[in-house]
């Protein structure tokens, strides 16, 4: 029993030493965004200081921010409503035709670097005169989301027993209407956490919108820019920036955790 506690109470002290190492960085980003340039310079006041809100109120009164939160918005939201479209079917199309190829050809489409198509897109889009538009952003987000979305949602319907698909053909429904009326509703835990998970990717994003984002669809990431420059940085005002960045992100993941590691722990004893 004491050998059982010595070694509860090491396991204990590890873990929050752990989360305080992990934790440290987003701390003192919280912390920063409070204060002023002279504050976050001195050493001696990194806890004990005079907060001020005067940071939050620089970023959205003299850095437009809320309209690059809508652009944020915008695009994360089409970007993900666009991958479920098209990957949810596809997703269940290769689970139950056991289409190899087009499973091969996603995953080699998951794998490469986004990095890749960067130049490609900027062409493309330039000829179409794409270029600074939401359509752009989302189509280039969609690069990735939608590939997670299908490898996410072919293990989770792999899983789903036929009987139920074989009970509704019987009934009358057709194939599509046994996807649409009995196995999506059914895989809400699956759609949940891979729609998250896309969404979060997306509103994060910088290397596609630094290309195809303009001055009308500038997203969040590119907007933290505005307080870096090549004599000052403003860091009280770009770590107002970052907690408002992470603020949604953060909030999805704290309301919809149960339903992401359910998702990923049913996609993954199921595949």
């Amino acid at each position: 029993m004491k050998k059982k506690g010595a070694y509860n109470r090491v396991y204990t002290l590890l873990t929050i030493i752990v989360i305080l190492l992990f934790s440290f960085p987003f701390i003192w980003m919280l912390l920063a965004s409070f204060k002023t340039q002279a504050q976050i310079m001195s050493s001696g006041q990194f806890l004990v200081f005079k907060p001020t809100i005067k940071n939050y109120v620089n970023v959205f009164e003299q850095y437009e921010f809320m309209r690059f939160i809508v652009n944020s918005f915008i695009v994360a939201v089409g970007s993900t409503v666009g991958s479920l479209l098209l990957g949810l079917p596809a997703a269940y199309a290769i689970a139950r035709y056991r289409l190899q190829g087009l499973g091969l050809v996603i995953l080699v489409a998951r794998i490469i670097p986004g990095i890749t198509f960067l130049i490609p897109w900027f062409i493309l889009f330039s000829n179409l005169h794409l270029v600074d538009t939401y359509t752009a952003l989302i189509l280039s987000h969609m690069l990735v989301g939608l590939p997670f979305i299908i490898w996410i949602m072919i293990s989770f319907f792999e899983g789903l027993p036929l009987e139920i698909e074989e009970a509704g053909l019987i009934d009358g429904c057709t194939r599509s209407q046994v996807f649409v009326r009995i196995i999506l509703p059914i895989s809400g835990a699956g759609i949940i956490t891979s729609s998250l998970l896309s969404f979060i990717f997306s509103w994060n994003n910088f290397m596609f919108s630094i290309i195809l984002a303009g001055d009308k669809t500038k997203t969040l990431p590119i907007a933290v820019f505005n307080f870096l420059s090549y004599s000052d940085i403003n860091w009280g005002a770009l770590m107002a920036a970052a907690c408002i960045i992470t603020l949604p992100v953060l909030i999805i993941a704290l309301l919809a955790q149960r339903y992401i590691v359910s998702g990923l722990a049913a996609g993954a004893v199921k595949g």
